[in-house]
């Protein structure tokens, strides 16, 4: 949980849900971390300036020879009936949808569904788009062909639930695909060296309480590779895990110091590093159970 927020371990579970729903609606992940972008939210210049920041952030891991071919399988989507739990500001939710798939994207953020319908509106794209929490989908069993997640489920108090509900929404031959933030990666060590030791935060909370301060949204969950394949393997057959991460992950130095680091660091290293230490775990999943 975030510093500053008031908030304490026995939040009711309705309690922790509204304060997600409130943080993610006032701060929509735009990708503009230091507010450097000039244009009007919601204009074409705009969905541009943040779909460029997204690809270069996942350059490392998600792309070949299209953005994000290389964790979204578009060539099998056509045609195929796809569930996005988290849609953010909706560049996935476009990229299927232009894949030939019948999208319906969800998002527990009112400000993620407005900026959604607005990008597919500019792009003359049709999306089923709901705001709803993921712990309970409205959708009939085997709904689903292909269920998409990238860093969402992690925000809940009750990441269970949320994956028995993709589960139940999945048919048996369907396939999930689902990002978490790792607890073994890059970021959560600095956590814990800066934070968790240099700080003698383990004085007076856990790890995970400084892991919940030092991360994006009302509350946030780190998991390991095992934990994460258990909780799947609950309801799925097979289950892989891998290791994605960004630039931040492969050279682990602030802001200014890492964009000089990078103009010396061959790709292969980069790609390399972030594979072992990255960030975040890219779980896929079949075989519903």
């Amino acid at each position: 949980m975030r510093a500053g927020d008031k908030r304490s371990a026995t939040m009711t579970l309705d309690a922790v849900r509204e304060g997600n729903r409130s943080w993610w609606t006032a701060r929509p992940m735009a990708y503009d971390w230091h507010g450097e972008l000039a244009c009007e939210r919601g204009s074409p210049f705009w969905f541009d300036a943040i779909d460029d920041r997204f690809r270069h952030g996942a350059r490392l891991f998600a792309h070949g020879d299209a953005a994000f071919d290389r964790i979204i399988p578009f060539a099998d989507l056509a045609g195929k009936r796809v569930l996005e739990i988290g849609c953010g500001m909706g560049l996935h939710t476009e990229l299927m949808l232009k894949a030939g798939a019948r999208v319906t994207s969800v998002d527990i953020a009112e400000t993620s569904i407005e900026m959604t319908r607005r990008r597919l509106q500019l792009k003359g794209l049709v999306g089923d788009l709901h705001r709803c929490d993921a712990e309970s989908l409205p959708f009939d069993d085997d709904s689903f062909d292909f269920v998409w997640s990238w860093g969402v489920i992690h925000h809940s108090p009750r990441t269970g639930r949320i994956v028995r509900q993709i589960a139940r929404v999945t048919n048996p031959s369907g396939e999930v695909r689902v990002m978490v933030y790792n607890r073994d990666g890059m970021p959560a060590w600095i956590t814990f060296w800066t934070r968790y030791v240099g700080r003698f935060g383990f004085v007076s909370h856990s790890l995970d309480e400084e892991l919940f301060k030092s991360t994006d949204g009302f509350m946030a969950r780190y998991y390991t590779r095992d934990q994460l394949e258990d909780l799947f393997r609950t309801f799925f057959e097979h289950v892989s895990v891998a290791i994605f991460g960004q630039d931040a992950d492969a050279i682990p130095l602030p802001r200014k110091p890492r964009a000089v680091a990078l103009r010396f660091c061959d790709e292969s290293y980069l790609r390399a590093a972030q594979a072992r230490r990255g960030g975040f775990l890219f779980l896929t999943a079949s075989g519903r159970t």
